[in-house]
């Protein structure tokens, strides 16, 4: 069934995202923050808008964007790495404010599995959050925004590590030495299996869920990441060793694993 999706914020994952969409015979509407992008998304027969968010208001004309919606999703990362500090949770207050403003009601919220924090074991779905950095802290008071709204049917999705064209971490950490941690799990996921899971959670019209998109195959870092410079000609990164370290966290998807979602796409090049 054809719908009219609105994705807000069309880079790495939106972007393709979009494509697949309308291949499916969905109208899209789609965000950039930069004009020279504007010709890219028409292209793509996305029907573009300027937005850019901002912890003092909304730039752009986000009505028009909302008007016709009938599922938004949400892929505008905090980047409270680089640029001056801004607050993600107040962009996402004034979208949530935009959002109530409209006949919308179906949110999927793409999020992260650093709201998880630093923990060891298996992580689920049904895991304690306890992020250790602010973006896990801001990204997870976001979540929650949408989530306690009982009048939207939102689906939050934490991906784990994004990998695929033109990204990859080995291409970081080439070269490196000293690294900590190279006995802990690696939590990946490529593009493919992001755009899949995203369209499952359309297509399923899931309601009110938490899901954890993360390849379930996961190698020590050490293993992984040296195996992975190698194939691409990479000095490999080399890591300290600490019998005492205990394994971080390796994170599953009870949610998936009960929809029998088929990942397609290994996080191994």
């Amino acid at each position: 069934m054809s719908i009219k999706i609105g994705i807000l914020g069309c880079g790495w994952l939106g972007l393709p995202l979009a494509k697949s969409l309308i291949e499916g015979q969905h109208t899209v509407y789609g965000t950039t923050t930069s004009d020279s992008k504007i010709k890219d998304l028409q292209k793509a027969t996305i029907t573009p808008f300027i937005i850019d968010l901002s912890e003092n208001g909304i730039i752009g004309d986000i009505n028009s964007f909302l008007a016709e919606l009938e599922l938004l999703i949400i892929n505008v990362p905090p980047k409270l790495r680089s640029g001056p500090m801004e607050s993600y949770i107040k962009k996402m207050h004034h979208l949530y404010h935009k959002i109530k403003n409209t006949t919308l009601d179906r949110i999927i919220f793409i999020s992260s599995t650093s709201v998880y924090g630093d923990v060891a074991g298996q992580v689920t779905e049904d895991s304690p959050t306890r992020p250790k950095t602010e973006s896990g802290r801001q990204l997870l008071a976001a979540e929650n925004i949408f989530l306690n709204d009982v009048l939207l049917h939102t689906t939050i999705i934490r991906f784990g590590g994004l990998i695929g064209p033109s990204r990859h971490p080995v291409t970081y950490l080439a070269g490196k030495t000293n690294l900590n941690n190279g006995n802990d799990p690696v939590n990946l996921i490529h593009l493919n299996d992001c755009i899949g899971i995203i369209k499952m959670a359309i297509n399923g019209k899931w309601k009110n869920k938490v899901v954890n998109g993360v390849y379930p195959h996961h190698p020590t870092k050490e293993t992984y990441y040296t195996s992975e410079a190698i194939k691409r000609g990479l000095l490999p990164p080399s890591y300290t060793q600490d019998s005492e370290k205990i394994g971080n966290k390796s994170i599953e998807s009870k949610y998936l694993n009960v929809k029998t979602y088929p990942f397609n796409t290994s996080i191994v090049g």
